[in-house]
Parts: C-alpha cells; sequence; structure tokens
C-alpha cells in the first residue's frame, strides 16, 4: 500500500505543478511575441534565396546540362541569343 499511495501523490504532484503552470501562464497570454528574425528581414532572406536559386538553375542548366561555359551566364550576349531564340518562335 505504501507504494500505491506514493504514486497516489506523484501523480497529485504532477497535477498541481500543471495547475500552477497554468496559472503562471495565464497573465503572459496578452503579451506581444518578440520575433527572432523580424518579418521584412525574412522577406530579404526569401528573396536572396530565390535569385541565388535562379543562378544556380541558370549555371546547372546552361553549363552542365548545355555543355556550356558556365560563367557564360553572366554575359548579356548569351542572355540576348536566349531572349532572341524564344521570342523568334
Amino acid at each position: 500500500m505504501s507504494v500505491n499511495n506514493s504514486n497516489q501523490e506523484a501523480v497529485k504532484t504532477r497535477e498541481q505543478q500543471k495547475k500552477d503552470r497554468s496559472k503562471e501562464e495565464a497573465p503572459l497570454k496578452g503579451r506581444i511575441r518578440i520575433r527572432l528574425i523580424p518579418i521584412w528581414l525574412r522577406v530579404i532572406i526569401v528573396a536572396l534565396f530565390i535569385f541565388l536559386s535562379v543562378i544556380a538553375g541558370a549555371a546547372v542548366g546552361y553549363g552542365v546540362l548545355g555543355n556550356g561555359e558556365v560563367k557564360d551566364i553572366f554575359t548579356k550576349s548569351t542572355w540576348m541569343h536566349m531572349v532572341d531564340l524564344i521570342e523568334k518562335e
């Protein structure tokens, strides 16, 4: 019986701890949350990742799949040639 009593006491103390935590957290619900990374910085980071993904995709597509020089994707003549191919139809 002493084992059963100690288990009941442990359960009671856990329940009391949960109640105590909920009482402590109740006044905190109205607080304003401070973000670790501000939204404006998140937008800039996402835009940067999109830009880097486009550059990496062009490098892989033109350099690896197209058997061209990877550094050629940064020249204007390459892009003008691609635009001419698309618009020509």
